[in-house]
């Protein structure tokens, strides 16, 4: 049986930007060539506030100031163990933006967020992140890059294929 992972991700915000990774540096990544926010695994007795912080820290250099959780996701894929993801909007922070070694940090329009290469369920959560939508839970069901399912607040399906 896989096991489970938590993780966290997270958008670090201006008014009119996202600080988006672009994801060409590591090998052997699930999400290569793709545009995400940062984040990562947790550590040993981190709650997921103490998880984004530091992967903040360490991924741009910019300590986190302000912050909010704005949702779970539950992220399932054919090509990795089964994940959990703690979602977060930062829109505080300070310091100097460092390069990163897993990809490409860039300042990205808000309103050019949906021309990248992104995961097709990231365009699910980002529509809800603009609508600001409370808290909510977003199951995804990928094979490989292919979007299968998604499940909104363990109701709302809002994409299936076929396949599933």
């Amino acid at each position: 049986m896989p096991k489970v992972q938590m993780t966290t991700l997270g958008y670090i915000e201006t008014r009119e930007s996202y600080l988006m990774l672009h994801r060409v540096k590591k090998e052997q990544d699930v999400n290569e060539g793709k545009w995400i926010g940062i984040g990562g695994k947790f550590e040993y007795g981190e709650s997921p506030e103490e998880c984004m912080i530091r992967e903040a820290k360490e991924e741009t250099g910019l300590a986190v100031t302000s912050m909010k959780f704005r949702g779970i996701l539950t992220f399932i894929c054919d090509k990795q163990d089964p994940e959990y993801i703690c979602l977060y909007t930062i829109d505080g922070f300070s310091g100097q933006l460092k390069e990163c070694d897993e990809g490409e940090l860039l300042w990205v329009p808000k309103d050019e967020i949906f021309g990248l290469n992104l995961w097709e369920g990231d365009r699910i959560f980002f529509d809800l992140l603009q609508k600001d939508v409370p808290f909510f839970s977003l199951k995804l069901c990928y094979e490989g890059d292919q979007l299968l399912k998604a499940v909104l607040n363990g109701e709302k399906e809002l994409v299936r294929t076929a396949k599933v």
